[in-house]
C-alpha cells in the first residue's frame, strides 16, 4: 500500500510541477509558494510512509526541475525589480524638486495712494527665487513690459514710440512670435530692448515636469539665437502668470528671473478695447515707485496712449528703467 500511495504522489508532484513550468510568467507572485509546497507535501509522504531508496532517487531526480522553475522566476522577479527602478528614475526625472507644486495664479491689490501694490501671500518671498513683481520701491522709476503672444500689427508703432521718447522697454515672446515675425524680433534687439522669453506654448508651468518646463525656455531661447545671432537675456515671465515654488526654483536654476508685475488691466481683448482715454487713465491712476507694467502689445489703446503716458510719468519725476537693473 505504501509502495502504490508515493508513486501516485510523486507522479502528481511531477504533473504540479511542469504545469508551473508551462505558466511562469513576469506576473507570477505565488509561484515559489506553490513549488514549496508541493516539494514539503511529497517530503512528508516520504517520510510517513519510509519509502525506499529507489522511491527517493526519483524524487531527488524531480528537483532539478524545481530549480529550473525557480531560476527563471528568480529572472523574472529581476526583471520586475529594473522595470520598477526604471519607473522610479522617470519619475524622480519628472519632478526632481521637494518642493511646493500647487498652482498660483499671479495676482496684485492695487493701492489708491501710489503706494506699491501687494502681492500674493501664499509665498511671502519670491525674491529667493530670482522672482520680482516690483523693482526698487525707494526710486521713482517703473519698467515698461509687453506680453507677445501673436502679432496684431501694432509691435511696429509702439516700438515707433519708444524709440521717440527714447525708452526701453521689455519684450516677452514666445517661440511662434519669433517664427512669424523675425524682422520684429530683430528691430526690438537693434534698438536695444529685452526679448524675454515667454515659452514655446503658452502652458501653464506647473502642468509641465521639470524637463519638459526646461524645454519650453530653452527651446525658445536657442531659436532666438538661431534668428538674431544673440544669446536671449535670461527673464522669462510665466504664461498666464500661473506658477508654483517649484517651477520658480525650476526657472532660476536656468539662470532666469521670472518677471511677474505690479499693474496690469484688461486690455487684450482685442475685439473690445477700453480706448486711448480709458488706457491712459488706468495707467495714471495706478502708478508707483518700482512699478513692472504688464501691457499688451495687441492693444491699440495702449498703443494710441503711449506717448501721453510716458511724457505725463516724466512730468511726475519717472524715469523708465530697464529689467537688467532687478
Amino acid at each position: 500500500m505504501r509502495k502504490f500511495i508515493l508513486p501516485v504522489s510523486l507522479f502528481c508532484m511531477c504533473f504540479l510541477i511542469n504545469g508551473c513550468k508551462d505558466d511562469v510568467s513576469p506576473k507570477s507572485n505565488n509561484l515559489e509558494t506553490a513549488l514549496a509546497e508541493v516539494t514539503e507535501n511529497n517530503l512528508e509522504e516520504s517520510t510517513d510512509f519510509s519509502a525506499d531508496n529507489s522511491e527517493i532517487e526519483k524524487t531527488e531526480e524531480s528537483m532539478p526541475q524545481t530549480e529550473s522553475v525557480l531560476e527563471i522566476s528568480t529572472e523574472a522577479e529581476t526583471i520586475s525589480k529594473k522595470e520598477n527602478d526604471k519607473t522610479d528614475i522617470n519619475t524622480k526625472k519628472e519632478n526632481k524638486s521637494s518642493l511646493s507644486n500647487k498652482k498660483i495664479g499671479w495676482y496684485f491689490m492695487r493701492k489708491k495712494d501710489h503706494t506699491t501694490p501687494g502681492s500674493p501671500s501664499e509665498i511671502k518671498d519670491i525674491s529667493k527665487y530670482d522672482a520680482y513683481y516690483v523693482g526698487d520701491t525707494s526710486e521713482k522709476v517703473i519698467y515698461l513690459t509687453f506680453d507677445e503672444g501673436y502679432e496684431n500689427g501694432y509691435s511696429s508703432k509702439i516700438l515707433d514710440e519708444l524709440d521717440k521718447y527714447d525708452v526701453k522697454a521689455a519684450f516677452f515672446v514666445t517661440k511662434p512670435y519669433i517664427r512669424d515675425n523675425k524682422e520684429l524680433v530683430k528691430k526690438m534687439v537693434e534698438k536695444g530692448h529685452i526679448v524675454g522669453n515667454h515659452s514655446v506654448k503658452h502652458l501653464s508651468s506647473p502642468d509641465l515636469s521639470d524637463e519638459e518646463l526646461e524645454n519650453e525656455l530653452t527651446e525658445t531661447s536657442d531659436y532666438f539665437k538661431e534668428v538674431t545671432g544673440e544669446d536671449m537675456p535670461r527673464f522669462f515671465r510665466p504664461p498666464m502668470g500661473e506658477f508654483s515654488e517649484r517651477t520658480l526654483e525650476v526657472t532660476k536654476n536656468l539662470g532666469y528671473k521670472s518677471i511677474f508685475w505690479s499693474f496690469a488691466y484688461k486690455d487684450w481683448e482685442t475685439d473690445n478695447q477700453p480706448g486711448k482715454e480709458a488706457a491712459y487713465k488706468n495707467v495714471m491712476d495706478n502708478y508707483h515707485n518700482g512699478e513692472i507694467a504688464l501691457l499688451h502689445a495687441v492693444s491699440q489703446s495702449n498703443t494710441e496712449a503711449l506717448g501721453d503716458i510716458i511724457t505725463d510719468l516724466r512730468q511726475k519725476g519717472y524715469r523708465f528703467g530697464s529689467l537688467d537693473e532687478l
